[in-house]
């Protein structure tokens, strides 16, 4: 009896710390764009800060790094890359704050 109440009480242990030991995937995807600085894309920034979920961004405005096509600034201007969030109104426009992103 002792051993399956030991037992259960270290199945509810690990059942409930596992969400601590997650590790958000993707890491962060620097891109280099021709002309400017770098930009660093932080997935824990996006996934566990502003909450996204990964479905929200992969395959529907970015595929993988190798299947990435290169967006400009009018793009995300137009709603495309990253300003399909960055729009202003969902997230800070990225026309505005050129530093937050290209480092």
């Amino acid at each position: 009896m002792r051993a399956r109440i030991l037992i259960g009480g270290i199945a509810l242990l690990l059942a409930a710390t596992t969400g601590a030991w997650a590790k958000v995937g993707g890491g962060d995807i620097t891109f280099k764009p021709e002309g400017v600085a770098k930009v660093v894309f932080s997935h824990d920034t996006h996934v566990t800060r502003a909450g996204a979920k990964c479905g929200d961004c992969h395959y529907k405005i970015f595929t993988t790094i190798e299947g990435h096509r290169k967006a400009s600034m009018a793009d995300m201007q137009k709603g495309q890359s990253c300003g399909a969030c960055h729009n202003g109104s969902r997230a800070f426009t990225a026309a505005a704050f050129c530093e937050k992103c290209h480092q």
